[in-house]
């Protein structure tokens, strides 16, 4: 009895190997399931608990039993939710794109220095304006919130991504690109440094609170231009899978399919930069998402095609984003954790393994 259940388990994880229609749709069914799942989770778990049907209710425009629930629910974990969902599509595909542009399996979101440029853009309006003196810090106090720090990000983010597309219009090596995203992290990060070791201690604690990472910053008034911009970002890769495709296996062998290999190389940055900027500027340096989910779902489905392999890592992504959102939420309680620290020991053992 015990041989033929091996024996048939053994046929079951053998047929799962093969890459097959059904087994694709077999996946992409239970991704989408845990996906609906976690997005209900995100609605329903906090640090006050609403039973699902009023979640329900109040989503289909109903009442529900207390006026408070509706203010919850539409209010905060509604676009904390949809805020979630996009920046771990977002990531996750910039990881994608980032690993098979370099042909490096640690390359993530943040190689080419997009997310250094945005931290280093906020560190310039939250260090620099608390550096000057406590008047100045005073004056200002009003003025640096939510919309002034998104706004740095931004303009950090593109600097940098104006940059690197300067330079790789003359620089035909991507391993060259690679180090030069390296270096100017490098620079960023001392300059930050120095802001620090000469800004005033409130505004180190308001730097610091950024760099933690979190899903909540974005409000119902910026969601007009964080979605459609993340939407954009993933449609620009959905177009260019088969770009995506023959660069994987070189440029040469990219070139030699009939591929123009600069502008593509430049339009697939393009992309990963405006996904890992936006998200940077609205949710600060989220970390991990794009590195370990691109990994997860090629072993997942035991294919480096990527028609198959971006619609899975926008599903995975998402849904890995909203679980460790809840989590780290801490459901029952008013405390909050670090949201890149919660995403780094619950993702590591899991890719691990």
């Amino acid at each position: 009895m015990a041989h033929t259940e091996f024996t048939l388990g053994h046929r079951v994880w053998a047929w799962w190997q093969k890459p097959s229609p059904m087994r694709v749709s077999l996946t992409f069914g239970g991704l989408l399931a845990i996906l609906a799942g976690a997005f209900l989770l995100s609605l329903v778990a906090g640090s006050v608990p609403i039973p699902l049907d009023a979640v329900l209710t109040i989503l289909l425009g109903g009442r529900a039993e207390r006026a408070v629930w509706a203010t919850i629910v539409l209010d905060v974990r509604l676009p904390r939710a949809i805020t979630a969902t996009l920046a771990g599509a977002a990531l996750a595909v910039s990881g994608v794109q980032m690993q098979t542009l370099f042909r490096n399996p640690l390359a993530d979101p943040y190689v080419l220095g997009v997310s250094s440029g945005a931290s280093l853009g906020v560190a310039l309006v939250v260090l620099g304006v608390g550096a000057a003196s406590s008047t100045a810090l005073l004056s200002v106090a009003g003025w640096l919130n939510n919309v002034s720090i998104t706004l740095a990000a931004v303009l950090g983010a593109t600097t940098v991504l104006l940059l690197v597309l300067l330079v790789s219009r003359h620089i035909r090596s991507t391993v060259t690109l690679l180090i030069l995203g390296l270096m100017l992290g490098y620079l960023t990060s001392a300059i930050v440094s120095l802001l620090m070791a000469f800004s005033l201690s409130e505004r180190m604690q308001a730097y610091i609170a950024w760099t933690f990472g979190s899903f909540g910053g974005v409000t119902w008034g910026q969601m007009p231009i964080f979605a459609p911009t993340i939407l954009l970002g993933l449609g620009l890769a959905l177009l260019h899978t088969k770009a995506l495709n023959a660069l994987l296996l070189g440029e040469a062998y990219a070139s030699s399919m009939g591929l123009a290999v600069a502008p593509a190389r430049r339009r697939v940055i393009v992309s990963a930069a405006v996904l890992a900027g936006t998200v940077t500027a609205f949710c600060g340096p989220i970390g991990f998402l794009g590195i370990a989910v691109p990994h997860f779902c090629r072993a997942l489905l035991h294919t480096a095609d990527h028609r198959v392999l971006l619609p899975a890592t926008i599903t995975l992504g998402a849904s890995c984003a909203l679980l460790v959102d809840v989590i780290a939420q801490l459901p029952g309680s008013n405390t909050v954790l670090p949201l890149n620290a919660m995403l780094a020991l619950i993702g590591a053992p899991v890719v691990d393994g």
